[in-house]
């Protein structure tokens, strides 16, 4: 069972996600809270696996509660859920120590999948986010395509059409959705693409393909 703590100032937004995520099976919301420095403390007492993070609130800001939370020994997963996508939030979020960082418009599935991508230890970001961070991670730096393309040469013509879907900020779902693949299927697929890229999150599969000028 993987808890969640849902910390926004909103009372309807917390409501609505703890109705949404309490009607899933592997999900339990442990706790809620109004405000950064309330969403810290509830975090210390209930121990949640993931922490919802709404961005503008109260007392202490969802960037600041989160760098909170990352300043102790076992910190949370964190994932920022906000109705504001500026790039530099995206970084801010990122540099704070989030794992993900998604939309209050994002589909009520796709924050299921997030939620549980994120508690297995993997980043997942909106698709506008994963743009922004990859433009803020290679500003400057010099891209050597022809070993980005050599890379994903390794990869087999399904688990390259996984490696671009995952690169779009495609969740799990969505992938199998849109190349008529089962869910167990994809995971086999990133896990071999994480493998053969040598990269250990969705995040750095974006930067291959971007690298290689495919995105």
């Amino acid at each position: 069972m993987i808890s969640v703590l849902v910390v926004d100032d909103d009372p309807l937004v917390r409501s609505a996600l703890a109705l949404m995520l309490g009607g899933q099976p592997d999900l339990a919301v442990v706790g809620e809270a109004g405000d950064g420095r309330a969403g810290v403390e509830a975090a210390h007492r209930h121990r949640p696996d993931v922490v919802l993070m709404d961005v503008r609130m109260p007392v202490m800001d969802g960037l600041a509660a989160t760098r909170a939370l990352h300043a102790g020994p076992t910190p949370p997963r964190v994932i920022v859920l906000t109705t504001f996508d500026a790039d530099d939030l995206v970084t801010a979020a990122i540099a704070a120590g989030a794992d993900g960082f998604l939309l209050k418009d994002t589909p009520p599935p796709r924050i299921v999948e997030a939620i549980r991508t994120v508690a297995a230890g993997d980043p997942i970001l909106s698709p506008g986010a994963a743009s922004v961070l990859i433009r803020h991670v290679r500003a400057g730096a010099s891209v050597d395509t022809r070993a980005a393309r050599a890379r994903l040469a390794t990869l087999t013509p399904r688990e390259h059409e996984v490696a671009l879907a995952v690169a779009e900020g495609l969740s799990n779902a969505e992938v199998g959705a849109r190349l008529y693949l089962s869910v167990p299927t994809v995971k086999a697929h990133v896990s071999k693409i994480f493998e053969k890229l040598q990269v250990t999150n969705r995040v750095q599969i974006a930067l291959c393909v971007h690298d290689a000028g495919l995105a």
